[in-house]
Parts: C-alpha cells; structure tokens; sequence
C-alpha cells in the first residue's frame, strides 16, 4: 500500500464517530447502558461480536490481563472507551512523546488509538497496553494511560484484508516493522474460559494474515 492510500484510509477513519468503528454491527448487549455509544468494543474476526475485549475480573487495576469473554450488557469488564474520542495519526502521538521517531517513521500517516477501561462508563486512566516493550507473546494488560508506546495501539489498514472490515492492531512499542507485534488470540473463548490477548508477531502480511491476529471494532449501543 502506498504512502498516498495510507494517508486516505486514515483520513477517512478519523471521521468515523466513535473513534473506531467497522460496518460491523454488534448485539445490543455489548456493551453496559451506563457506557453506552461512549464504549469501543473490539473483537476477534475469529469468534465475532459476541466475545469483547474485557478486563479479567473486572478489576481496574495495573497489571490485570485483558482477555476476550462474552459481550454483556449489565457486565462492565468489556467497557472501553477512546480517552480521545476519536483516532489520531501516529504522527500525533509521536508529537506528544507517545511513540519512538522509529515507529513514526514507519506508521506516521495511520491512524492509532488508545484504549481506556471504563466500567459503567467511568474513566480509570488504565488503558489496555503491554507491561514493557512488545515481545513475542506477551500479554496484554492494563497499565496507565500515560506510560509512552506500550499504550498506543496502531490501526494497520496497510496489512488489512482487501474490502474486509478486519485488520490487524499494531503495539506502537514494536520494534519489528517486518513483522510487526500484533494482538493476537488463542482459544476460543466459549470453551477456553478468559483467554489472554497477547502479542504475536505478524504471520502473512501483507496479504494472508491469520483470522486470529484480524480485529473489529464498533461503538456500544446507544444510551
């Protein structure tokens, strides 16, 4: 993908309400009322939008597990919010020393996000993130909001399946550009209960990425 259609395809997602949403529509459940459209749910291609990116436990703690577990809509563990409000450019976070001049250099035009664990709506400033610099299958878990790259999260429509509402999401820790280090899941949550969400390197880009390192995302329901 060149430079030029980078730029257009994060262009037209920073104009998307919610920050991150796909043509993928998610069950009225997916969210609590409390969070409502303020919420981002992000789901795996593989198991769809009825299993969400969640806080293990629901507790809002540094260093609890992000795992997927069943949308719900009396269930706060799955409430995210983009503290934003919106997607930026790489080049943004690099500008508020979010990110390396590396990861800029290679994903500045894309857009990126963070992630920011709010049950029933309430904002915790712990984001979904990883501990340290990205490595192969660490696992995700919250940590400030403020902590630089681990906390960033790249929309990588540059390695996203042609006309397809999936696409990989790149840990703006990475120090990979060739394979970069992805969300990736393992086990299906509905027989493998609270599967983690690690980081993996990315297999098959740009083209054949596997159906476990795709994501969706959409906005909760409407309050």
């Amino acid at each position: 993908m060149t430079i030029k259609t980078r730029v257009l395809a994060a262009a037209a997602t920073l104009t998307l309400a919610g920050g991150l949403s796909t043509a993928t529509t998610l069950p009225a459940s997916a969210s609590t009322t409390q969070c409502g459209s303020a919420c981002v749910q992000i789901f795996s291609k593989m198991f769809g939008p009825g299993f969400v990116e969640s806080v293990f436990q629901g507790i809002p703690a540094a260093g609890q597990p992000t795992i997927v577990h069943r949308a719900s809509d009396s269930d706060p563990t799955g409430d995210f919010i983009n503290p934003l409000g919106h997607p930026v450019h790489v080049s943004d976070f690099y500008a508020q020393g979010m990110v390396s001049a590396a990861v800029n250099a290679h994903y500045g035009p894309e857009p990126a996000v963070q992630v920011e664990y709010a049950p029933f709506g309430q904002a915790t400033g712990l984001c979904a993130a990883v501990a340290t610099t990205a490595y192969q299958n660490e696992g995700l878990s919250l940590q400030p909001c403020s902590t630089p790259g681990t906390t960033v999260f790249i929309i990588d429509f540059a390695d996203a399946p042609a006309a397809k509402p999936y696409f990989p999401i790149v840990n703006a820790s990475t120090t990979d550009f060739t394979h970069p280090f992805t969300m990736t899941i393992h086990g299906d949550p509905a027989d493998k209960p609270f599967p983690q969400i690690t980081l993996q390197h990315m297999h098959g880009n740009p083209a054949d990425v596997p159906d476990n390192q795709l994501w969706g995302t959409a906005p909760g329901p409407a309050n």
